[in-house]
Parts: C-alpha cells; structure tokens; sequence
C-alpha cells in the first residue's frame, strides 16, 4: 500500500522538485549563492507562488461559495422546517430535491469551497516526501539530483536547515525557530479564516448552524496545525507561511473589491467611494449641506475665470383675480365704466 502512494504522487514529487531547481537556478543566475539555505528557501517561495497562481480560479470560487453558503442559510432552515420531523422516503427526498434546487438557483456550489485546500493537500503532501526523504535520498528526487538533493538539505536559514524538524533536533536554536514558524502559521490561518466570515458576511449570515460550524473550524484549524507541526520540516512550515499569507493578501483583495451584501466590506466599500466622490456619492437633499451640494452643483453655470454671474430675469406674478394692468398706468388695475375694479369695460 505504502508503494502505491508512493508510485501514484511520484508525478507530483517531480514537478516540485523541478520548480524547485528551476528557481534555484535563476536565483543562482542573479547572484546568489548556490549553496545558501536562502537560495533554497527562495525556491520554495516561488513554488508557492506558481502554485496558488494557478489555483487563483479555484480561490475565486471558494469565496463565493462560502460566501453562498451563508447568504442561502435563511432559505435552507426555511425548507428544514418545512420537512422538520418527516422521516419518510418521500419527505426525504422532497428535502433533497428542494435543497439541491436552491444551490442550482442561486448558482452555489457547496463543493467548490473545498476544491483549493483539496488540490494543494497532495502538492503539499509531495513537499513534505522531497524535503523529508528526496533530500536524504543519495539519488535526489527527478531533476533534483543527488548533488543537489544534499547541497539543499545541508542548507541553513536562521541557523536551521530546511529538513530539521522540532522532534528530531536538540538544537535549541532549531526548536525555537520551529515554534515561531508554527505559531506565524497558526496565527496567519485563524486571521484568513476570521477575516472571510467576519468582514465578509453579513450579521443575518452568521447566526445559523453553518455559520457556527465555521467559528468552531476557525478555532480548530490553527491547533490541529500547531500540534502536527512539530513533525513538519522547516522548509514544509516554509511552505506553509508563504501560502497562508499569499491568501490572506489575495482574499484581502477580493473581498475588498466584490464583497457580500450587507457585509462590513460592503459598507467599507461605500464609504470609500463616496470619499472618492467627494464625500457627495449617495447623499440627498436631506442630508444638510451635502445634499444642498448636489443641487447646488447641478444647477449652477460653469463660469470661466474673470466672469461674473449674470442675473437672471425673475417672473412676475399675476393678481390673483387675473385683473390686468393698464397701459401707462402705475400698477392699478384696469377699471370698468362703473369705476368697479376688474369689472368689463361698457361697450362704445
């Protein structure tokens, strides 16, 4: 069994290595030292780059879907209660039907909000059998030969080469090292997490069954990485920093620019294009001095430099009992033969 898993993610273990010494190569082309565990360390960043670029679709897809998955929770107790004690086949798959037609309508695919930790779970896996035994191997894994294998696996940053592990060291200086990259992941894995259901969710979205399944997951998934992190070598914690903040740095971004109605990042987003706008986006007339703005704005001529305001001719109201004024006269009304005010003129 252990030979199949082998066998099977060998594929993966070679096109790691390869990006590997493909960076390795470059580095070392633009200065810096063949042998020097930052050169290596720097490989594994670009690996992680390369990587989560290729898996931006799939991130895309996971926001939004986790983001549906909450926005839909109204609609899902909705049809809970709807069939809430029926045990029937036909209730049962009524329940299926109808909840499987709401993903379909509101185009939510709860699947798709795992697809990025699922496909970076065997890559990851891979890293850890290059840096754990590939280096230790004589033959090295695929393009990282055995030369290469060794030179990268005698390699140090901070005092601490890429294969130690906190288990497997006395050194104080690799213990200490470990337990701070542990803690830097941890810590960056709760922020990434609280900052998706915090700032991006609405306050409806967060009190429902699935929503506190995600706050028990936010807590959970930083103390299952700091308990199997000890067993981690330094280049894999490596790994998994860089990963943790390019996510945090490309979810920061995305929720930033299409958040979720009636989220925090929503309103944050409002508020800064009305700064941008002035301070005058989204304002009415009854909003004081920002609404007079507008108006004020709209209606007022542009004037070039050195102009002044022409006056504008104002209307003259009628009398009120339509009388009219007589020629020449000094606003008096125009009188009838009986000296009656607005009366009709007698005929000649």
């Amino acid at each position: 069994m252990i030979d199949f898993f082998t066998s099977l993610f060998y594929p993966l273990e070679w096109v790691v290595a390869w990006l590997m010494v493909t960076f390795h190569a470059g580095l070392t082309a633009l200065g810096m030292p063949e042998a020097s565990g930052w050169t290596w360390a720097l490989s594994i960043v670009g690996l992680v780059i390369v990587i989560r670029i290729v898996l931006i679709p799939l991130f895309v897809k996971q926001i939004k879907a986790s983001r549906g998955m909450a926005l839909l929770q109204p609609e899902m107790r909705k049809i809970q209660a709807k069939y809430k004690g029926k045990t029937d086949p036909a209730s049962r798959e009524a329940l299926s039907r109808e909840t499987m037609e709401l993903y379909r309508s509101s185009g939510t695919n709860p699947f798709a909000s795992c697809l990025p930790i699922l496909l970076q779970a065997p890559i990851f896996f891979a890293l850890f059998r290059v840096l754990n035994s590939g280096l230790r191997n004589e033959d090295g894994v695929g393009p990282l030969t055995g030369v290469l294998a060794r030179q990268a696996g005698e390699s140090t940053i901070f005092g601490a080469r890429l294969t130690d592990t906190f288990l497997k060291t006395d050194d104080l200086n690799v213990q200490v090292l470990t337990v701070v990259m542990i803690l830097l992941m941890s810590a960056t894995t709760f922020t990434t997490q609280r900052q998706l259901m915090m700032k991006n969710m609405p306050a409806s979205a967060l009190d429902n069954p699935f929503a506190q399944q995600q706050k028990i997951l936010l807590y959970l998934f930083p103390i299952i990485f700091a308990v199997s992190g000890v067993n981690f070598p330094v280049g894999v914690l490596l790994y998994w920093l860089t990963t943790n903040l390019w996510t945090g740095g490309q979810q920061f971004y995305v929720i930033r620019r299409m958040p979720a109605p009636g989220s925090l990042a929503e309103k944050a987003l409002e508020a800064r294009r009305a700064k941008r706008h002035g301070g005058t986006a989204g304002t009415t007339g009854t909003d004081g001095a920002g609404g007079a703005g507008v108006a004020g704005s709209a209606e007022a001529p542009q004037l070039r430099p050195g102009q002044r305001a022409q006056p504008k001719r104002k209307d003259r109201a009628r009398p009120a009992n339509g009388s009219t004024r007589a020629p020449g006269g000094k606003g008096q009304p125009r009188t009838g033969g009986d000296g009656a005010a607005g009366a009709p003129r007698a005929a000649d």
